[in-house]
């Protein structure tokens, strides 16, 4: 009951916004109302620079009374511009359902408001906003990451010391069909890329946790589709169905709004151990699926789905463009399952989210130590025994302990951690662990800059050390290209995020490599580096 009049009051509020404020009220002694709270009617959300004294408008009922005193009594610095509004909605398009549900005001549409880029071009010839009367947004970006070793690498294995750029442009499209065309609920999402370059960790030997997470996914390529599915929403956002093209880790164990504050690929977007297992699939290659979600409260969910696991993915044969959709290789079906808390602390200004999961695939996977007599395959030279399903858990939390006053609502401090665990018998990470801290909005005159540091530890499975023990003993090729035996590695990562102008965010990073792929022999590496992010349209 206390989450419909929690809905109610929103929906009442933004409807009534225009005849609570137009005219000055009866006597005309009020203080007229500023025109940005009027306009914040057409993004379908309202948004304040500091929460209501009332533990936030969407947390406890107060009455149409109470708020038309607040708002009387309140300037126009209180509100978000018009313009502005559109920083505050949901930056990363799985964030749209990832939030609790009050913090969403559907107005009389069943689809949850579609995220509006902080863009360069405002709204070029009326484009942007003709395009959104129609429930269409589109957002053009780019970003790029440069990093440089400042170490010499390990001697005679043929590595270097080095560094390299790489970078994607993105284009996604976001389509309201309830606003578009009346379907009620439905909404389409497409998202396309074009990728160049190379991260620099492998010139000093890690292939475990890239310096730059945007390489992958077809490599070098023009034009590269990562997804497109349909999306019905339900009882404004108590129900959530997906289907498409879709990568299972666009909306399992992702939080990409704090991850991506880091460059490095333990972090951002998943935590790469959830990737390990191919048939998870992740940006940018996708697989046909689905996924449904339910939230019997505002801040609590449940969600699932299965996704077709292809043996091909990541590759170049099957992959290289994203538009081949024969199926050929498709082996097997990834079922993922989770559960999710999301509180928001302190009155309605501290919000967290807390996650746990369980995925189970029946694909075919390769064992990384026996073959199909239960000996060592590295000793034995037979093929790999094949192991008909694994399995992953993970465990994943951010919460904002401290909200800088008079700041955007996203604005504070907030730790994190993340904990993956793999089955060792068919995936290269056993486990990983991740831990940090990003502060934004420290600076009164920077409220969007943003500090982190992050740190991530991952153990190598098991088997695959023993394998590598046998093949050395034996003079044989090691498994995963590795130069040693691989057991443990930490990566520390520290990024300053700086807002040069509207839509531009640019941010110098460093980065440390203990144990590099994982090895005691590999000399520990210092990368400095550098990330862009230009929303241009």
């Amino acid at each position: 009951m206390k989450s419909f009049f929690c809905i109610l009051i929103m929906y009442v509020f933004v409807c009534m916004v225009k005849s609570i404020v137009s005219p000055a009220i009866a006597g005309g002694t009020e203080k007229q109302v500023p025109d940005s709270i009027v306009r914040i009617k057409e993004s379908r959300s309202l948004f304040l620079k500091r929460p209501l004294p009332y533990s936030g408008v969407w947390q406890h009922l107060i009455t149409l009374k109470d708020l038309r005193n607040w708002l009387q009594r309140h300037s126009e610095a209180d509100f978000v511009s018009a313009e502005d509004a559109s920083e505050q909605l949901p930056r990363v398009e799985s964030d749209r359902v990832n939030m609790p549900l009050g913090l969403l005001n559907f107005g009389k549409e069943q689809v949850p408001p579609i995220m509006v880029p902080e863009a360069v071009l405002i709204n070029p010839w009326g484009i942007k906003t003709w395009l959104q009367r129609k429930g269409i947004n589109i957002l053009v970006d780019n970003t790029n990451e440069f990093g440089a070793s400042l170490t010499s690498p390990t001697p005679g294995l043929g590595l270097k010391k080095g560094s390299s750029n790489t970078g994607q442009v993105g284009y996604l499209t976001n389509i309201d069909w309830e606003h578009l065309a009346g379907i009620g609920g439905f909404s389409t999402h497409t998202a396309m890329v074009s990728r160049y370059g190379i991260p620099a960790s492998p010139m000093f030997g890690d292939q475990l946790s890239h310096s730059q997470e945007i390489y992958g996914g077809g490599g070098n390529v023009v034009l590269h589709l990562v997804y497109f599915y349909g999306e019905e929403t339900l009882g404004h956002g108590r129900f959530d169905v997906a289907g498409g093209r879709i990568p299972l880790l666009l909306d399992f164990m992702a939080n990409f709004a704090v991850t991506c504050t880091f460059m490095n690929n333990a972090f951002c977007g998943n935590p790469n151990a959830i990737a390990d297992n191919t048939t998870h699939s992740s940006w940018a290659d996708a697989s046909w699926g689905g996924r449904m979600r339910w939230r019997p409260t505002d801040h609590i969910y449940f969600q699932t789905g299965a996704y077709l696991s292809q043996e091909g993915i990541y590759g170049n044969v099957q992959f290289r463009t994203g538009f081949k959709f024969n199926g050929a290789d498709i082996n097997g079906v990834a079922v993922p399952l989770e559960f999710g808390w999301e509180p928001i602390l302190n009155q309605g200004s501290l919000p967290g989210h807390y996650k746990v999961g369980y995925i189970l695939d029946t694909a075919d996977h390769h064992d990384n130590y026996y073959d199909g007599d239960g000996g060592a395959f590295a000793r034995s030279g037979k093929t790999p025994r094949i192991n008909h399903g694994s399995w992953s858990a993970y465990m994943q939390v951010d919460q904002m302990i401290w909200h800088h006053p008079h700041h955007r609502e996203d604005a504070g401090v907030i730790i994190f951690g993340n904990f993956v665990a793999n089955s060792e018998r068919t995936q290269t990470r056993a486990q990983q662990y991740e831990a940090g801290i990003i502060d934004r909005g420290f600076w009164v005159s920077r409220p969007q800059d943003t500090l982190g540091f992050a740190f991530a530890y991952d153990r190598v499975s098991g088997p695959i050390s023993r394998s590598q023990q046998i093949q050395i003993q034996n003079g044989l090729p090691l498994l995963g290209g590795a130069y040693g035996i691989q057991k443990y590695a930490i990566v520390l990562e520290l990024v300053y995020q700086y807002r040069l102008m509207r839509g531009v965010f640019l941010s110098p990073d460093v980065q440390y490599f203990f144990r590099p792929n994982a090895e005691k022999h590999l000399k520990d590496a210092v990368m400095v580096g550098f990330k862009s992010h230009v929303e241009i349209f």
